[in-house]
C-alpha cells in the first residue's frame, strides 16, 4: 500500500564508535525518579512502582542544536538526565536480566513546559501538553554499554551558562535503571531504538532565549544547546 502523504524520517542518534546511527522509535520519561528532586516539586517519592510519561520520537534533537523557545508557555525547564537505549528485546524481564537489553547510554535532556505541566496536574490530567513536544528531547551520542562503567558513582550536572543548576550522582537513582527495565517491560515489548530518560536530579529551573545549556554526565558525551526566540 503507498502512503498518501510523506512523513518526517525517523530520528537517528550517533554513536560513538559507529558510523551507523540509533533510530529512535520510543521515549519514555521516568517522573521523580530523584527524591530531592521530587521534594522540590512538592511530592515524596512513590516507592512502591515507578511511574512513566511518552515523547514522541520528532522530540529528538541533536546535541549542538539551537532550538526555538516553544509555543505556549512562559516557564521553559531543563532536566537533565542519564538516557539508556534499548538494544534488545525486553517483555516481562527480571531485574536480573534487564541489563541483556540495554545498547548504551547517553545524557539527554527532557525540556519541559512546566507551567502547562503543572496546571494540567492540578486538573488530575495527563502532562502531554507539558511533556510531550517538538525539541523537547536533546541527546548526545550514545556510548555502548560496555564502554560505560556500572551505574553508581557517576556525577550528573547541568550549567546554564557557567553557573551549576544540578549537581548530583547516578547512585542517588531511587529506580535503579535494571528495575526500570523490568518494570515497565511488564506493561510494553521493549525493542531497540526505544529510550528511556531515567528522571532528573534536583535544581531545575526556568531558561530564557539566549541561554546556553550545558548538560554533562561521567563518562558520556556531554548534551549543549542553546535557547533561540521564541517561536
Amino acid at each position: 500500500m503507498q502512503r498518501l502523504f510523506d512523513i518526517p524520517a525517523t530520528p537517528l542518534v550517533p554513536v560513538r564508535g559507529e558510523t551507523a546511527g540509533y533510530p529512535v522509535h520510543r521515549i519514555f520519561g521516568v517522573g521523580r525518579n530523584y527524591a530531592e528532586h521530587a521534594a522540590e516539586m512538592g511530592y515524596e517519592v512513590d516507592r512502591e512502582t515507578p511511574f512513566y510519561f511518552t515523547k514522541p520520537a520528532s522530540a529528538i534533537v541533536p546535541t549542538g542544536s539551537e532550538i526555538p523557545y516553544p509555543p505556549g508557555t512562559s516557564n521553559f525547564h531543563y532536566e537533565m538526565e542519564l538516557v539508556v537505549a534499548i538494544g534488545a528485546p525486553a517483555f516481562r524481564v527480571s531485574v536480573e536480566d534487564a541489563a541483556k537489553a540495554i545498547y548504551g547510554y547517553a545524557a539527554g535532556l527532557d525540556m519541559t513546559r512546566r507551567d502547562l505541566q503543572l496546571s494540567e496536574r492540578a486538573k488530575q490530567r495527563p502532562w502531554s501538553l507539558g511533556k510531550a513536544f517538538e525539541n523537547s528531547a536533546p541527546i548526545a551520542e550514545i556510548t555502548k554499554a560496555a564502554d560505560f562503567a556500572e551505574i553508581g558513582p557517576q556525577r550528573i550536572w547541568l550549567k546554564v551558562g557557567e553557573e551549576i543548576r544540578q549537581d548530583a550522582h547516578l547512585s542517588d537513582l531511587v529506580w535503579s535503571v535494571p528495575e526500570l527495565i523490568s518494570h515497565l517491560s511488564r506493561f510494553y515489548h521493549l525493542v531497540p531504538g526505544d529510550l528511556i530518560f531515567t528522571g532528573t536530579p534536583a535544581g531545575v529551573g526556568p531558561l530564557s532565549p539566549g541561554d546556553r545549556i550545558t548538560g554533562e554526565i561521567d563518562g558520556l558525551q556531554p548534551v549543549t544547546i542553546a535557547i533561540g526566540a521564541a517561536e
